[in-house]
């Protein structure tokens, strides 16, 4: 039987009404990550009006969690990103290329109208098998 475990990394928020990670284990082990985006300290928005930082964050939270869990950059294989603006597009592959190098995992990328609070410009989640 499989075994599920919730995994939030220490240097990461922990917000009350989600996981922000789940590990699965048996024959392998699969971590589905919660969308991840720029928090402070406190679960607030960091770096409001700064995409790149917040794109830095968001990945920096993700890779925290699949390292928590036992994984590199290199266990990662989905994610998708959301973005607020469709613009920023274009400052987002030397984020992620700063963590997956040049060979970048299965990705999606979408626009969306907004994320739950109106501060975030990035959200990313991701799957990775540890």
């Amino acid at each position: 039987m499989p075994r599920i475990e919730k995994v939030c990394a220490k240097s990461v928020y922990d917000p009350p009404v989600y996981c922000q990670a789940i590990k699965v284990t048996g024959a392998q082990s699969i971590l589905f990550l919660s969308g991840q985006v720029a928090y402070d300290k406190s679960g607030g928005v960091l770096h409001p009006g700064d995409f790149k930082a917040q794109a830095r964050e968001a990945f920096r939270a993700l890779l925290a969690h699949v390292k928590a869990a036992g994984g590199t950059a290199q266990s990662i294989v989905k994610v998708n990103t959301y973005l607020t603006d469709i613009r920023y597009r274009a400052d987002l592959p030397a984020v992620r290329e700063a963590i997956f190098g040049k060979k970048l995992p299965a990705s999606t990328l979408v626009a969306v109208s907004a994320l739950a609070h109106p501060d975030w410009l990035i959200e990313v989640e991701a799957i990775a098998v540890v």
